[in-house]
C-alpha cells in the first residue's frame, strides 16, 4: 500500500500577507503582460486589491490539514455514538489548475468516537480547507482529514455535490448546465454498505 506524502507545514503563518508587495507587483506586471495599461485609473489600485484577496480567499494554504483540526478540536462527551450528519455547507475554492473558482456544498457525516466537536465548527473546517488552490476530488479528503482530527473520530464520510467549475463554464467546453459530485470515505463508511446507503439517504431528505 502506497504511503500518503506527508502535508507541507509552512511555518510563517503571515506569508501572503508578508508577500503582498510582490504579489501587487506580480499582478502589474500581468496587467501589462496582457495588453493594458496598470495605471489607468481604473486598473491602478487592482493588484492592491487582488493581493488582498488572495490574503483572504488563500488563508488555508498556510495550515495542514492536522492544523486546522486541531483549531477547531475543542470537543463535548457524548454517551452514545449516532451519526452526525451536516447538510449544505457552502465553500469557495480555487481550482489549482487554472486558479478560478469552484463551488458547491459539502455534506459531512461522522461517528463519535465518545466526542463531538460543535457543528458550525464543521462548516469553518470545510471553509478553511477550501481556501487553497484545490481539487474537488481532494478537498472532500482534506476535509474529512481534518473532521478526523478534531473529533477524534475514525468512521467519516464528506460528499461535496452540487458543484460548478468556472474552469469548465467559462474556458474550453464552455458548458455550465452540469456539476460534479465527489465523496470521500473513511472507516465502515467504506466496509459498512447499511452506514454509507443511511448517510446518502440522509442528504438527499
Amino acid at each position: 500500500m502506497a504511503r500518503k506524502p506527508k502535508e507541507k507545514i509552512i511555518t510563517n503563518k503571515n506569508l501572503i500577507r508578508d508577500n503582498q508587495p510582490q504579489i501587487e507587483d506580480c499582478i502589474r506586471k500581468l496587467i501589462s503582460l496582457l495588453g493594458d495599461d496598470p495605471n489607468r485609473p481604473g486598473l491602478k489600485e487592482t493588484p492592491k486589491r487582488v493581493a488582498k484577496m488572495y490574503a483572504e480567499v488563500l488563508d488555508g494554504q498556510l495550515y495542514t490539514n492536522k492544523e486546522i483540526g486541531k483549531m477547531f478540536a475543542k470537543n463535548f462527551d457524548v454517551d452514545k455514538n449516532n451519526l452526525v450528519v451536516v447538510k449544505d455547507i457552502t465553500f469557495y475554492s480555487l481550482c489549482e489548475h487554472h486558479i478560478v473558482p469552484f463551488f458547491g456544498k459539502a455534506f459531512i457525516g461522522y461517528i463519535p468516537n465518545g466526542k463531538v466537536i460543535g457543528l458550525s465548527k464543521l462548516a469553518r473546517i470545510t471553509q478553511l480547507c477550501a481556501k487553497r488552490l484545490q481539487l474537488q476530488e481532494k478537498l472532500g479528503d482534506d476535509i474529512a482529514q481534518a473532521v478526523m482530527e478534531a473529533t477524534g473520530a475514525k468512521d467519516v464520510a464528506v460528499v461535496l455535490k452540487d458543484t460548478k467549475h468556472l474552469c469548465v463554464s467559462m474556458r474550453g467546453i464552455k458548458d455550465d448546465t452540469f456539476d460534479t459530485t465527489t465523496a470521500a470515505l473513511y472507516g465502515r463508511f467504506v466496509t459498512k454498505p447499511a452506514l454509507r446507503n443511511e448517510f446518502y439517504n440522509i442528504i438527499k431528505a
